[in-house]
């Protein structure tokens, strides 16, 4: 069965490892006295709950940090930080078989050493930890209890036999892998994105079940790393929340790579049979059973509230987590959340902006809403797929007219440079004027480019402005520009261009 890697009494695979549960949840920590009501209790330590502690202590908070596990949470241990450095030497892998198309050579017999990419990943998931380590926290003023937290009360709560009372206090547990309900999977054995980091070899065969962003990236990742991996989604497409173009776009590049794809399909059992985990796979009515040495679920993720004692606390929540207001606040006044535990986006840079929010909205009177935010987002893929906004869909349903502006990346000369032709910016707009509603950039750094479409709706720039942006060439990130000069094209209308004719002639006098 899946264990909880983001425990502290998770297995170590090496000494990077040990170091990591060192400084993450020292075995000798000892939990400090409680010292009169606190300003703000944070429980979870994670990407909202370290970013929270830290501003309401820098600010002068009296502040009380509750953790159970690792402090860094599912982003460092076991998240963003190590997917994304696999990733990279994936990647490394990716480029040196097309060599030949980058003007060099491709290697004549290609070694792929899976522990080194493995072993690379740990040392520098030990590394970004240091930054939040119990003993800098504690260096910071802020008082680190390690253990279970439950609410004994509207205003208080116990950890390690301790009771802290509190002003107002942040729950922010995150969430954990949803595990899908296949009949024989968790007899069988699975992995999860808290499990599939402490591999050292690379399974022969892999299956995943689930296309969205955590089962594409691992698809893709451990399929360039040397496994034949079966990638399995119930949907006729991946990504199904994404635009159709970008997500098949995603689905042609797995299927080149090696990805054996099949859409439509749902695991339906799983067993064990010689040391193999075969599974039962049906489309169409039609079944089939592969045989696997390693299966990924990558369906969801859900909300880590049991435990808590929230009924204590007057604090309302269902399977989809707990239930705020715009402001952040639970049915208690007293407390709020923020991250995983409480939002539909599940992302580390949303849970460190609402953590944000909750402690101007907290502690000082704050109106921040978390309607007002821009959150983009990235499915970290070859290409990546990157989105802000609204889709024209839902833009048409809530009765807004869209006018989309595309361009290719095939178009762009630095994506030709570096040989990522794949994919297009595609930049939405209220029809009739410049203000951007949303945006979609496939390419191999769209990460990195919708920063600027978000910086812009965020600042309230539109289309026209941002196109006025000069940009250092060649970058990729030219393809927004250019979706921008687009915009600028159709206002120059017939009239503006007959006039600007008279008005040239007429100078010329």
């Amino acid at each position: 069965m899946s264990r909880d890697r983001t425990m502290a009494n998770a297995f170590p695979v090496d000494r990077d490892d040990i170091e990591l549960i060192r400084g993450a949840h020292p075995p000798l920590w000892k939990n400090p006295e409680p010292n009169g009501p606190y300003n703000l209790v944070v429980i979870g330590a994670g990407p909202a709950g370290l970013t929270a502690a830290s501003e309401a202590a820098n600010l002068g908070a009296k502040v009380a940090l509750i953790e159970r596990g690792l402090i860094g949470g599912t982003c460092i241990n076991v998240g963003c930080i190590p997917s994304k450095a696999i990733i990279r030497t994936a990647r490394l892998y990716a480029d040196m078989r097309d060599a030949e198309n980058l003007g060099g050579d491709t290697p004549d017999s290609l070694h792929i050493d899976f522990q080194r990419a493995m072993t690379r990943m740990r040392q520098i998931r030990q590394r970004i930890s240091r930054a939040d380590s119990a003993a800098s926290l504690a260096s910071a003023g802020i008082d680190l209890y390690f253990g279970e937290a439950r609410f004994s009360g509207p205003d208080e709560v116990t950890v390690a036999g301790k009771t802290l009372r509190f002003r107002k206090a942040l729950v922010a547990t995150g969430a954990r892998p949803a595990l899908p309900t296949i009949p024989g999977l968790a007899e069988a054995g699975y992995l999860s994105n808290e499990t599939m980091f402490d591999l050292t070899e690379c399974p022969k065969r892999l299956l995943v079940i689930g296309g969205g962003p955590l089962g594409c990236e691992a698809a893709q990742a451990f399929c360039l790393l040397g496994a034949n991996v079966i990638l399995v989604q119930r949907e006729p497409m991946f990504l199904p929340g994404e635009e159709r173009d970008a997500a098949q776009i995603l689905s042609d590049a797995l299927a080149r790579e090696g990805v054996e794809v099949r859409l439509n399909t749902e695991a339906v059992a799983v067993r064990t049979e010689g040391g193999k985990k075969l599974a039962d796979l049906v489309r169409d009515g039609d079944t089939m059973t592969v045989s696997v040495d390693e299966i990924i679920t990558g369906i969801g993720r859900s909300p880590n509230v049991d435990g808590l004692d929230l009924e204590n606390a007057g604090v309302a929540y269902d399977a989809t987590g707990i239930k705020v207001d715009d402001y952040l606040r639970t049915t208690n006044p007293r407390i709020y959340a923020a991250g995983d535990v409480c939002l539909a986006y599940k992302f580390t840079h949303t849970a460190e902006a609402t953590a944000r929010m909750v402690v101007r909205n907290a502690l000082f009177l704050g109106r921040r809403k978390l309607s007002e935010l821009v959150i983009p987002w990235c499915t970290y893929t070859d290409p990546e797929i990157a989105h802000v906004g609204l889709y024209p869909a839902e833009a048409r349903q809530n009765g807004i007219p869209v006018k989309t502006y595309t361009v290719l990346m095939h178009d762009v000369a630095r994506a030709v440079m570096d040989g990522e032709e794949e994919g297009f910016v595609k930049i939405h707009v209220r029809e009739g004027s410049d203000r951007i509603l949303g945006a979609t950039v496939v390419a191999s750094h769209a990460g990195e480019m919708i920063n600027a479409v978000s910086l812009a709706m965020r600042s309230g720039m539109g289309l026209h402005a941002l196109a006025n942006v000069i940009h250092p060439f060649p970058t990729q990130a030219q393809g927004i520009k250019m979706a921008g000069d687009a915009y600028r094209r159709t206002r120059l209308t017939s009239f503006w261009k007959r006039l600007a004719a008279r008005w040239l002639a007429w100078s010329r006098r």
